[in-house]
């Protein structure tokens, strides 16, 4: 009994993985640095890199990027939804109920070719040096691939890339430092893939992605969310160049990063229609990318008007983004009948 006890205790002693052979420090050609944004979010970044990994091309995904709306304050942080990775990739998406000690959990999984999400703090991933690491305490996801306790080193998927920490960090990752375990800690959220089904290839991949994409374009929003940014714009602007200058970059990267980065994927997935043999997406395309342009130049223009305080007419470059909005997505409904 004692032994059966300790199971999952004894599961994490030895290094077990990768769950998936990966090289460190990799990039898909979706996180390319001369894209006009190599990086989207936390959520979307880890899947590219880790479909990618499993040998499916995360651009056929990419349909769901339709139906970015604005939230109000922030446009829609975009996810591939867990359907549609298991409708065209074979990969299921499930919570891993954490009761017992989190190592033992995820050794678990990985011996069984199981890559687990875990939602750490990005204060303890060094890929994260300049921005989060060691500095400030943010919520993010990484992927696990690799957990060795004897030499304190776990291989993850993260954002553009696949990396390695250890040491202190890995500690902090999985809550074992003083003070981050005790009977008030909540146990992290944790997910594990199941890359269990085999992905669909060919036609019958793009006969999928094409009718995700007219289900996600019959979700798409009723009116430009491009035009309810503009009417809030410059009021939210200013509330911002009263805050923190920090604080400009998370309202940033909630509004201008999200919109871009969402518009660039949805070009990739045309481009990646068009390869497969669908015809007449040129235009909704270049569109899609105008807003991926358009917003990182606004996103520079913010920052200035920002700085300087001085924000007559900052508002205007959005009706260039939101016709570009009009000339995608209500476009690809005609075309695709949603």
């Amino acid at each position: 009994m004692a032994a059966n006890a300790n199971l999952l205790l004894n599961a994490a002693a030895a290094a077990v993985g990768p769950a998936i052979p990966v090289a460190d420090g990799g990039r898909h050609p979706l996180h390319a640095p001369e894209r006009n944004w190599p990086e989207t979010n936390c959520s979307v970044d880890l899947w590219i890199e880790l479909l990618g990994a499993l040998g499916r091309d995360p651009a056929a995904a990419m349909a769901f990027t339709v139906t970015q709306d604005f939230e109000g304050d922030q446009f829609t942080f975009f996810k591939i939804p867990v359907e549609d990775l298991e409708a065209l990739h074979g990969v299921v998406l499930q919570e891993l109920s954490i009761f017992d000690r989190l190592e033992g959990h995820v050794a678990e999984q990985l011996g069984r070719g199981r890559v687990v999400l875990i939602e750490v703090d990005g204060f303890y991933l060094p890929d994260t040096f300049g921005v989060s690491y060691r500095t400030e305490h943010t919520k993010t996801t990484i992927g696990v691939n690799l957990l060795d306790e004897e030499s304190r080193t776990i291989g993850y998927f993260h954002n553009a890339g696949y990396f390695r920490l250890e040491g202190e960090d890995f500690d902090g990752v999985l809550g074992r430092l003083p003070g981050q375990r005790g009977d008030a800690t909540l146990f992290p959220y944790v997910e594990f893939v199941k890359p269990d089904r085999p992905a669909l290839e060919g036609a019958r991949l793009r006969a999928a992605a094409v009718d995700l994409l007219r289900r996600h374009l019959a979700r798409a929003p009723a009116s430009n969310p491009v035009l309810a940014w503009k009417r809030r714009f410059r009021a939210q602007l200013e509330c911002v160049a009263a805050r923190d200058p920090a604080f400009f970059h998370k309202y940033a990267f909630n509004t201008a990063r999200q919109l871009g980065a969402n518009f660039e994927l949805l070009a990739s997935h045309l481009d990646w229609l068009a390869d497969q043999g669908e015809a007449g997406l040129d235009a909704p395309r270049d569109a899609a990318m105008r807003i991926a342009v358009g917003a990182k130049t606004l996103q520079f223009n913010m920052a200035r008007a920002v700085a300087r305080r001085r924000f007559e007419g900052v508002e205007a470059p959005l009706d260039d983004l939101a016709a570009a909005w009009d000339a995608c997505v209500p476009v690809l409904a005609r075309r695709f009948g949603a």
